[in-house]
């Protein structure tokens, strides 16, 4: 056998420089919603707000739920949709635009444009854990969820 018998190639490969794994080591922790809007789960066609389902689409600030915003798909987000977001005054918009990644125009997320809100747009699932990343960490976001 090349290099010697298995017994002495494992030690080998075994050998993995602990500055390495300790420079790439991840920490995983839970998050929990500590009076928080915090998302729970998701699927294509639901998303679940601290366990509970929501399968229209909303609007989810740490601190706030608007489980009634009135878009039922992409093409029909309005001006005035993101006139709506704009009044909460987040830092941050995580628009989730359903199943794929899609850009609304301009025109549309002017409100936010104007109001110095940062606007992101995703596929919803990424979306949904982005904002538990952000809402996490302190920050003021909102996610705008199309289902």
């Amino acid at each position: 056998m090349r290099g010697g018998p298995p017994s002495a190639i494992l030690p080998q490969v075994l050998a993995f420089p602990i500055e390495l794994m300790i420079k790439f080591a991840m920490k995983f922790h839970l998050t929990t919603a500590q009076g928080r809007q915090l998302i729970t789960g998701y699927d294509a066609s639901w998303v679940e707000i601290n366990t509970q389902r929501f399968s229209k689409s909303l609007i989810i600030l740490p601190e706030r739920l608007i489980s009634d915003w009135q878009v039922t798909d992409f093409d029909s987000l309005t001006y005035e949709h993101f006139l709506q977001i704009a009044a909460l005054a987040p830092e941050v918009v995580l628009l989730g635009t359903g199943a794929k990644i899609r850009f609304p125009h301009p025109k549309l997320y002017a409100a936010l444009t104007n109001a110095n809100i940062g606007l992101e747009c995703m596929d919803t699932a990424a979306a949904c854990r982005t904002y538990n990343i952000l809402m996490a960490e302190g920050r003021s976001v909102a996610a705008a969820l199309i289902i």
